[in-house]
């Protein structure tokens, strides 16, 4: 129950007004984790649901490793061409990176922070420079 202050001489009974707010933080936070409990316990009703309900039938052909739908020939072991992984590497940095152009864009075009987002934008590419600079300086950048 929470503590009660008498106020005036009207006899009315006003709730402190940190209980009040703790209570809305405690009750915001309580929604927050009974979502993640229920998550948490749909995902392992699936996952014990299909272990009980797939069939369970290994045979030797079930077993085999395959790429594809094509049998393995020869051993297991296969040499990969690294370029591709650094090329989607690359990618993904300055997709992220232009991601983040849009915030900037909406926190420029506010009043009094213009001088200061435009020298941070600026800090921000001239790295992005740097890295890409140090890319095609390492040859990661032709295509052979």
């Amino acid at each position: 129950m929470p503590k009660r202050l008498r106020s005036g001489s009207e006899g009315t009974d006003v709730r402190e007004p940190t209980v009040e707010i703790a209570a809305d933080y405690f009750r915001s936070y309580s929604v927050v984790g009974l979502l993640a409990v229920v998550g948490v316990l749909f995902v392992a009703v699936a996952f014990g649901a299909g272990r009980l309900l797939r069939p369970v039938v290994p045979t030797p052909e079930k077993l085999l490793t395959y790429e594809c739908g094509v049998d393995p020939v020869g051993e297991g072991w296969a040499h990969t061409q690294v370029r591709y992984y650094v090329y989607s590497f690359l990618y993904v940095i300055f997709a992220v990176d232009s991601i983040f152009l849009f915030p900037w864009a909406t926190v420029f075009a506010a009043p009094g922070y213009g001088a200061t987002t435009l020298v941070e934008m600026f800090i921000f590419l001239g790295f992005l420079a740097v890295g890409l600079l140090y890319a095609y300086k390492k040859g990661v950048l032709t295509w052979t």
